[in-house]
């Protein structure tokens, strides 16, 4: 199927690794040039070029959004893509009481604010070109509240309703605006030595693969999501195939949440 985005360019954040690179190496497959956001590039971002082009930039300031779409557009001419996926997540067996202002608005800055500017800067550059789209990478977490995770949960639901309310706004001016929520996915977020499921189990003696094991379990499918099925999905969404699809919200989490 021609997704008819070759020639497109696109702004992808966290692109370093997990569904990141996957989204990155998605679209520069199909034709996109792709600037490729990440707090420090690596060895896969670089061996994708030319057709992608790595940016180093903070997300988590103020002003490293703007930056990295400011080069997006100097190097390429413009902007039709931008897929947020910038986020992180730090668990906290203490509960609740545990999480200080620091953690919150380190929570809220990665998870929320730095879509949010990047958004803000992309947007009237989406806007000239016409016909562009926004993907932003949310989480089941939004709607499936974990008081582990509680700031993540938090953050990820105000980003939900972020995109809701200005797909309304700017529908009528050729930006679509989607998001994707994934459950666990096959990344060092979950897997890593310092991931999800490391964390817990140093928390509480256990096991990492244990763990992971029975948080795949909770699905109906049984495993994590791969980050490539996460990246054929936003890519999909990225593209005019779905050109009357906006402010909606689609889950890929192996049927991990069970209501309707």
């Amino acid at each position: 199927m021609d997704l008819h985005l070759a020639g497109k360019v696109a702004v992808v954040t966290g692109a370093s690794k997990g569904i990141g690179l996957a989204v990155t190496r998605a679209l520069a497959a199909e034709g996109v040039h792709v600037v490729a956001v990440a707090r420090s590039t690596t060895g896969a971002l670089t061996d994708l070029a030319p057709q992608v082009h790595p940016v180093s930039a903070d997300l988590t300031t103020a002003d490293g959004p703007a930056s990295a779409v400011e080069e997006a557009v100097s190097v390429f001419g413009g902007l039709d893509i931008l897929v947020n996926n910038v986020g992180a997540v730090r668990p906290r067996p203490a509960g609740f009481l545990s999480v200080t202002d620091d953690d919150w608005i380190q929570g809220l800055t990665i998870n929320l604010l730095a879509a949010v500017r990047t958004t803000r800067a992309a947007l009237p550059h989406l806007i000239e070109r016409g016909n562009a789209s926004i993907v932003t990478v949310s989480s089941v977490n939004a709607f499936l509240p974990d008081p582990t995770i509680i700031e993540y949960c938090a953050a990820k639901a105000a980003l939900t309703n972020f995109c809701k309310a200005l797909s309304k706004e700017v529908g009528p001016r050729g930006v679509r605006v989607n998001t994707v929520s994934p459950g666990p996915v096959s990344t060092s977020l979950w897997l890593g030595d310092y991931g999800v499921a490391a964390t817990v189990a140093k928390a509480t003696g256990g096991d990492p693969e244990d763990i992971a094991r029975t948080a795949a379990a909770q699905s109906a499918t049984g495993r994590f999501s791969l980050p490539q099925e996460v990246a054929d999905l936003v890519v999909l969404l990225a593209g005019d195939r779905t050109g009357n699809v906006t402010g909606s919200d689609f889950v890929i989490d192996g049927g991990l949440v069970q209501t309707t």
